[in-house]
């Protein structure tokens, strides 16, 4: 697991124009291949988040039990524990986190047979960094517009809100 310096606070403009600090973002984000690790991270820090990094479910499942995060991005197909293992584990130990399940082979019918998982988004691989920042960006706004209207903060979950959608062109994952 690789841990990150917290970025400098972001402000944006509350509806009456005053300046309020942007919430920090931490992220969990797991995959094996290093090199889609490793590019996909660059590319959450360089927009802003915090991002820590696990090279399997396994490991993933360790910093969830030791570090707070505001979402995890994981890919499915991973050895010592899958993504939809280390997502049933989080969800069995009642962790209301948001989930972005990344996968190039896991079929439809996986997912409504696990839809007690309320994975916030899938990612399609292959898929590019635009992809990837709005896919976050979303689901990340889900958890903030609950703690906004609650007044505290615990993340959580909407229905499943998004399926992106393979690129056919250039990305980070193929």
């Amino acid at each position: 697991m690789n841990a990150h310096p917290l970025p400098t606070a972001e402000k944006e403009a509350d509806p009456l124009g005053h300046q309020q600090p942007k919430p920090f973002h931490r992220i969990l984000l797991v995959d094996d291949d290093l090199a889609n690790r490793s590019l996909n991270s660059k590319v959450l820090i360089r927009s802003g988040y915090e991002v820590d990094t696990a090279e399997d479910g396994q490991a993933g499942w360790e910093a969830l039990q030791t570090r707070g995060y505001d979402l995890l991005v994981t890919d499915n197909t991973m050895p010592r524990l899958s993504g939809l293992e280390l997502i049933k584990k989080l969800r069995s130990a009642q962790m209301m986190l948001p989930v972005v399940l990344a996968s190039g082979t896991l079929g439809i019918a996986d997912l409504k047979q696990n839809q007690w998982l309320r994975i916030a988004a899938t990612l399609w691989k292959p898929f590019n960094a635009g992809q990837l920042l709005e896919t976050v960006k979303d689901a990340l706004s889900v958890t903030d517009t609950f703690r906004t209207r609650e007044g505290f903060s615990f993340p959580s979950l909407a229905k499943p809100f998004r399926n992106v959608e393979p690129t056919s062109h250039w990305g980070l994952n193929e």
